[in-house]
């Protein structure tokens, strides 16, 4: 780290200096950042419901190293510059831990801030290889890799749909066109030929362009590389032009509200996604929790919960938040969380199982 030393006790002595109480200064300021705000805002809203709760539930528990966490929350709304701010707050507030943010647009830029202030990074959502790949030591994250969902959706379609027509679409965002071009190398790699490869711009509402195109190229499977806004959408105007096309993604579109956009014309909507923690046993009580609270923990809530809980552990086993102790605890450690058993390898990946296929039928999403 070029910067080893820690914000929060800077902020305790100066609290301690102008007499501020000792219960304040003894905080430990945790944060989550993503989109709270903006089309992909459902998502924010998991990771804030994940965060919120984990605070909580470890406070309750009696905090980390005898003293209470306190979260902050910061809306970065997918975009790059915005997240870089997001970060640059989170550094003068005295965060020591991020669990953020959500895209990989985001958290790639922003990981670069939290590297030079010597803050601890779990992302919960961000899936571009680079981010760890090019992260600093700092860098984590407990969901799975792109290279690794485009393994598993590129073979799919190859097995599935080798006799389609299959076309490629990414949104041009670090995440949608990482993830079409990983999964379009492993269908070519197993022998398959895409009929047409196309990017899109995100927050469009027309796509009927490239649903004609599509349909005069005869195409029966979309791969899409992007979110359940824009997929939403392009799956209503092909039903609209009478295609029957299946559309294929990633786990972006482990939302309802990805639902909510198509109606009955995302029937049969197949995506990838890591193994559902809801299904999880150990999870449970807590999943019963949030219902009770009118809240379902789908996506990413308890990705963000669990996140919180590996960090939690970490610092508890180095009996420090310093952040060289606690990566040193992350890189070595097991931790039992909502999302199983799970450690981290030496880039920051998470060790625990890959992605599965997942099926939209009447309105809810699983295994296929």
């Amino acid at each position: 780290m070029k910067k080893t030393f820690k914000l929060s006790m800077m902020a305790a002595m100066t609290a301690a200096t102008l007499g501020y109480g000792s219960v304040a200064s003894a905080d430990i300021m945790i944060a989550t950042a993503g989109p709270m705000t903006g089309q992909y805002a459902s998502f924010g809203a998991q990771m804030k419901a994940g965060a919120e709760q984990a605070v909580k539930d470890i406070n309750a528990a009696g905090g980390v190293l005898g003293q209470k966490l306190v979260l902050e929350v910061g809306d970065d709304a997918c975009d790059p510059k915005q997240a870089v701010a997001v970060a640059n707050q989170m550094v003068n507030k005295g965060v020591v831990f991020m669990a953020g943010h959500f895209c990989s647009g985001s958290s790639i830029p922003a990981s670069k801030v939290y590297e030079e202030e010597g803050i601890v990074m779990i992302s919960p959502a961000s899936t571009n290889p680079k981010l760890t790949e090019e992260g600093g030591e700092n860098v984590f994250r407990v969901c799975g890799r792109d290279d690794q969902q485009g393994d598993v959706a590129g073979k799919f379609l190859k097995a599935t749909y080798g006799d389609k027509q299959i076309a490629f679409v990414h949104d041009k965002t670090a995440y949608g066109k990482g993830l079409a071009d990983a999964t379009l190398a492993t269908y070519q790699a197993a022998g398959g030929k895409e009929a047409m490869y196309e990017a899109i711009t995100a927050g469009e509402k027309d796509y009927t362009a490239l649903v004609s195109k599509m349909k005069q190229s005869n195409v029966g499977v979309m791969y899409l590389g992007g979110y359940h806004t824009e997929g939403g959408l392009i799956v209503r105007q092909m039903r609209e032009q009478g295609m029957d096309t299946v559309l294929v993604s990633g786990d972006a579109l482990v939302t309802n509200e990805y639902w909510s956009i198509t109606g009955a014309a995302g029937e049969g909507t197949l995506m990838t996604f890591s193994p559902d923690p809801r299904k999880n046993p150990v999870a449970a009580p807590l999943v019963e929790k949030f219902r009770g609270m009118g809240i379902e923990p789908e996506g990413y809530v308890l990705y963000t919960y669990g996140a919180i809980q590996a960090w939690a552990q970490a610092a508890t086993a180095a009996g420090s938040t310093d952040t060289a102790k606690v990566i040193k605890g992350l890189k070595a450690g097991k931790f039992e969380t909502v999302l199983g058993n799970f450690g981290f390898d030496a880039k920051g990946d998470v060790t625990a199982p890959g992605y599965v296929l997942y099926k939209w039928t009447n309105g809810n999403y699983d295994y296929l």
